[in-house]
């Protein structure tokens, strides 16, 4: 497939390198954000308009590696996206917030989330 095979070259290392700011880990580690099964950051019930703000701004610089990801792979922005929502679900830690595919927000706890179908 060759989403997953451009995925593994760049995806989810330049979405994680994104994310690594100290108000980006202080929000995940406390469960106001969270991983979606579509590859993008999702706010976790109500949230401030500064962690709001944070998500739309990483999403915003997600979409443009997944533009960039997709023209590559010669694949839809979708298609790669959820392909790096696979790796990005997997990546979450224990205490971490993820969305499940009924869209409930849920803690990760020792197994894997559930993720999206299609993912190996």
């Amino acid at each position: 497939m060759a989403v997953a095979a451009a995925l593994m070259a760049t995806g989810p290392v330049v979405v994680q390198a994104q994310g690594r700011s100290p108000e980006y880990a202080a929000a995940r580690a406390a469960g106001q954000i969270g991983e979606q099964q579509d590859g993008y950051l999702g706010v976790v019930g109500s949230q401030s308009q500064d962690i709001v703000k944070m998500v739309r701004d990483l999403n915003n610089k997600r979409r443009a590696v997944y533009t960039e990801g997709a023209a590559a792979a010669k694949s839809t922005v979708q298609e790669y996206a959820t392909a790096t929502a696979c790796r990005l679900l997997a990546d979450t830690k224990p205490g971490e917030k993820y969305q499940a595919p009924d869209g409930s927000w849920q803690t990760r706890g020792a197994a894997m989330p559930s993720r999206p179908a299609g993912c190996k």
